[in-house]
């Protein structure tokens, strides 16, 4: 029984910015204020418009700090004031993962593959479930 925040979602290059408008049927100043979410471009995993529900936007934000929790992923979802515009937006997120692609690239070859590029990503997710990661601990380089 909650109505849920209009947000603007936008797309730029270094990430993905959201500003939750405020609602005109709310009184209290405390949830009348504009509130900001950004998330940068290389935190986010995966971006697409849903092909059943085509006015739904959703996106996968890899959570830095809990790569170690059980669960490193938020998914966050967004209905779009129509399916042209959750197109654009899943448009506009690949555009921007090319233009980071490109510029991590550039960086490598303009630092010689130094590990203190800030445009390189310190972690990775092993999704092998636990009986997979003991079989591997006995294993051996031949």
């Amino acid at each position: 029984n909650q109505n849920l925040p209009f947000c603007n979602l936008t797309v730029r290059t270094d990430g993905v910015h959201i500003d939750t408008m405020p609602t005109s049927s709310t009184s209290s100043t405390a949830s009348a204020s504009i509130s900001s979410i950004k998330w940068s471009i290389d935190s986010i995993s995966y971006g697409v418009q849903d092909l059943v529900y085509t006015r739904v936007f959703a996106m996968i934000v890899v959570k830095d700090e809990h790569i170690k929790n059980e669960h490193p992923f938020e998914v966050h979802a967004f209905v779009c004031d129509s399916r042209a515009m959750a197109r654009r937006l899943t448009y506009a997120l690949a555009a921007s993962f090319q233009e980071y692609s490109r510029r991590v690239k550039e960086a490598e070859e303009t630092n010689n593959n130094t590990i203190d590029s800030p445009l390189k990503r310190k972690f990775a997710i092993d999704l092998r479930t636990p009986e997979e990661l003991q079989q591997t601990e006995h294993e051996t380089e031949a």
